[in-house]
């Protein structure tokens, strides 16, 4: 997720990731290379967004449920009920619910794999009813108070009609802590394909999380940038936002954000897709 699937399938899932990432809906018509997240099927930069937002992030190992130890193995899995499912700021689920899940297989060295999926609304999206991401990739630490993510992950719409739909993305991102805030910066770019249209597109992304002391309460904020085929803009360029909270109770964690995607001349003047929307979600890792 980057905002990436993997932070939801990487056992654990904060509502401020879950704000960023997924695919993005794109200018085209489904014909021409649907649209996915950011436009028209437009497209997860998933921030990154609903409650359901994907983020790519390090797996949370406290959390992590080990269900394979041998040979320094651990999985994991994770489960989410969100109001609905956005991606970079794009609503993917028509303001309906979003049910979500996955599995990762972590190992000591770093390196993982996982997969993701959730619901999609077929009719304001389509890309069929069903995504379905399958990533790998390592994560650990690269300095000190400084850790790395970097991998791989395929988007996938096992029930999408005609066309090409699917599309993979490189994602990296960096995590240090500045004073009492912990800040992500990340990139993910997917290269030419045709499900893209034969096209691009890069995302940037940033998120801070600050936790208040004595409490469960984590307050996040997420601030995201598309330049390519993956937004809902006349000219490929959008950026989407979120400001929420968390509040942990054991390996259960409840979020809510409120989401929003601006852009130069957005192709959705009824706001079906782009409109701002508070989004409450509650997940599960084990």
């Amino acid at each position: 997720m980057l905002t990436s699937k993997r932070g939801l399938a990487a056992a654990t899932l904060s509502a401020g990731l879950l704000f960023t990432a997924a695919p993005a809906f794109a200018s085209t018509e489904p014909s021409e290379a649907s649209p996915s997240d950011a436009e028209a099927k437009p497209s997860p930069q998933v921030d990154f967004s609903t409650a359901a937002i994907r983020s790519i992030e390090p797996v949370d190992e406290s959390n992590a449920n080990a269900l394979a130890g041998a040979g320094g193995f651990t999985l994991s899995a994770n489960a989410t009920l969100a109001s609905e499912y956005r991606f970079r700021g794009v609503a993917l689920t028509d303001g309906d619910v979003a049910v979500q899940g996955g599995l990762d297989l972590a190992h000591d060295s770093g390196f993982y794999v996982g997969t993701w999926a959730s619901n999609l609304d077929d009719a304001t999206v389509g890309y069929g009813d069903i995504e379905l991401d399958i990533y790998g990739g390592w994560s650990g630490d690269v300095g000190p108070g400084v850790s790395a993510d970097v991998g791989v992950i395929g988007y996938l719409y096992p029930d999408a009609g005609p066309g090409d739909f699917d599309y993979v993305e490189l994602y990296g991102s960096l995590t240090g802590e500045l004073g009492p805030a912990s800040v992500t910066g990340g990139v993910a770019y997917a290269p030419d394909q045709d499900s893209l249209g034969g096209t691009d597109n890069l995302y940037l992304y940033t998120d801070v999380s600050v936790g208040i002391s004595g409490t469960p309460v984590t307050l996040n904020g997420h601030l995201g940038y598309t330049d390519g085929f993956l937004t809902f803009t006349t000219d490929g360029e959008a950026v989407d936002w979120s400001i929420g909270a968390d509040v942990a109770a054991g390996p259960v964690t409840f979020s809510a954000a409120y989401v929003g995607v601006e852009g130069d001349a957005l192709i959705d003047p009824a706001g079906t897709f782009t409109d701002d929307a508070f989004v409450v979600s509650v997940s599960a890792s084990f």
